[in-house]
């Protein structure tokens, strides 16, 4: 029998997957009617209040979002922070806009032990990354550390209601960015056998990798800040300091800016400056 506590974990759990979906759904519209009007799209999408969707969640117009529960992009906030912004202005630089046909060839060594640090505008997140685990994700993401892709982006969702993640990891701070290429998933069985809701808990302090379905990985992550109900679909490829938690527990206490719904972009100005990933 499905007790109420996992049938409110198989909601947020679901809610989660639904706008992923709905994310994959409006950015393959979008792309094809892009590659119909071209020139045109730009204005009437301006005109309608179209935003597209965020990483593994999902943005949209204000009339599609009542329907399912999502919320706007980062680019569009809809209300102003109602909290003081606790993170300090972003260092000089834009994003990147380079991207890869293919992931790159594995140069990482997999017994070795590996340190992905944001330098963020809210303070320091080192990261432990688990290379033995989650090879792929790891050698991407020293790749693409090393190539200054993380540099001056923006984190631009956050969810405070049933799943409690900080996501990161896209230039175009709309969620529909990424490096070109996919990699596979990894490391789905490190939290165990799923309850009857068909979900595990993301622990406080996890940082797993976003996706749009089975083996889609690309550059966007989720910092789990509370621990979370989840299907285990999102690859756990690194574990946050106490520090690090600590900075990422400011972000998330500042809000996001959904209007109540727990569900948008963060109130803090949460950018990374700098990221990094290091051999010990």
């Amino acid at each position: 029998m499905v007790t109420k506590d996992q049938r409110r974990r198989q909601l947020a759990r679901e809610k989660f997957e639904r706008q992923q979906a709905r994310r994959v759904d409006v950015h393959r519209r979008s792309r094809h009617r892009n590659l119909l009007i071209a020139g045109v799209v730009v204005a009437l999408l301006a005109a309608s209040g179209i935003a597209v969707a965020a990483g593994a969640f999902d943005g949209s117009s204000k009339k599609q979002d009542d329907a399912a529960g999502a919320t706007p992009s980062a680019t569009a906030p809809t209300t102003a922070p109602a909290v003081k912004d606790p993170c300090a202005k972003p260092a000089a630089g834009k994003p990147g806009t380079a991207s890869w046909k293919k992931a790159p060839a594995t140069t990482i060594d997999k017994s070795a032990k590996y340190t992905f640090t944001l330098q963020t505008t809210c303070g320091a997140i080192p990261i432990a990354l688990d290379a033995a685990k989650a090879p792929a994700t790891v050698n991407s993401f020293k790749f693409l550390a090393d190539k200054g892709f993380f540099d001056h982006t923006r984190c631009h969702r956050l969810t405070t209601n049933g799943i409690y993640v900080l996501q990161c990891g896209d230039p175009t701070a709309t969620g529909s960015g990424g490096p070109g290429y996919k990699i596979p998933d990894e490391n789905l069985t490190a939290f165990g056998k799923a309850d009857p809701s068909g979900s595990v808990t993301y622990p406080a302090g996890t940082v797993a990798m976003a996706n749009s379905g089975p083996n889609t990985g690309g550059s966007q992550f989720f910092l789990v800040y509370k621990d979370s109900p989840l299907q285990p679909n999102y690859t756990p490829f690194g574990t946050m300091s106490a520090d690090g938690l600590k900075v990422l527990n400011k972000i998330a206490a500042a809000g996001d800016n959904s209007g109540g719904q727990g569900d948008g972009a963060p109130n803090a100005t949460a950018v990374i400056n700098k990221a990094t990933v290091t051999k010990s």
